[in-house]
């Protein structure tokens, strides 16, 4: 499957088969490709949590209103971020690199993420949102389908993860062999809507 028909065919799919899983080279090979997302600095802020045991699913489908896909799916992924990641060891992220280019970014790294928290977690947001997106995508290539989920409770499901408390939750994703498709697409915007060249034209809709 190539990329174009990888992103016309991702749907978020709900209804998974409960009896399969992935095998671990699969889950591997999965991950191996989202490791390749980009990240500001190259500082890789993303973590990743395998959810396997049954007992721990049930636990988080509770906190998930119960959503059946969370015990269902093949996968089951909750993608963090952790804050500092900026400041710990940043060497190692341009360990390849010459001795001056390193030591250059590190110095960079420092000087853009100290102080500015709300610069550390839109940057994880941001890098979760990319990895997000990389996953769901080689996953629809494998022949998997996936669900991107935020309705669920952040701070349980991170008590129940044993999140750090540097760390934060970006959102869970569930992959899986599909029962049931999903629905045809509901309203896709149009593309003058959404695309504008160099500015943004006065708008013709009203915000109550």
């Amino acid at each position: 499957m190539d990329v174009y028909e990888a992103i016309a065919t991702r749907r978020s799919v709900r209804h998974f088969d409960p009896e399969h899983r992935m095998a671990d080279t699969e889950v591997r090979e999965l991950m191996e490709h989202v490791l390749l997302s980009p990240t500001a600095f190259n500082i890789q802020n993303w973590r990743f949590v395998a959810v396997e045991d049954d007992a721990l699913r049930g636990e988080i489908r509770k906190a998930a209103w119960d959503q059946a896909q969370i015990t269902e799916c093949s996968l089951l992924l909750v993608l963090c971020m952790d804050l500092k990641s900026w400041a710990k060891a940043p060497e190692r992220y341009w360990r390849n690199a010459p001795a001056n280019v390193a030591d250059g970014m590190v110095r960079e790294i420092k000087h853009f993420y100290r102080d500015d928290e709300a610069l550390q977690r839109d940057e994880g947001m941001r890098s979760c949102g990319m990895a997000a997106q990389t996953a769901m995508l080689v996953a629809r290539a494998m022949g998997y389908d996936s669900c991107p989920m935020d309705g669920f409770d952040f701070k349980r499901v991170g008590h129940l993860i044993d999140l750090p408390p540097d760390h934060r939750i970006c959102m869970m994703i569930c992959i899986g062999k599909t029962l049931k498709g999903a629905h045809p697409r509901s309203g896709q915007l149009d593309l003058d809507e959404v695309f504008m060249r160099d500015r943004f034209p006065e708008s013709e809709y009203e915000t109550e």
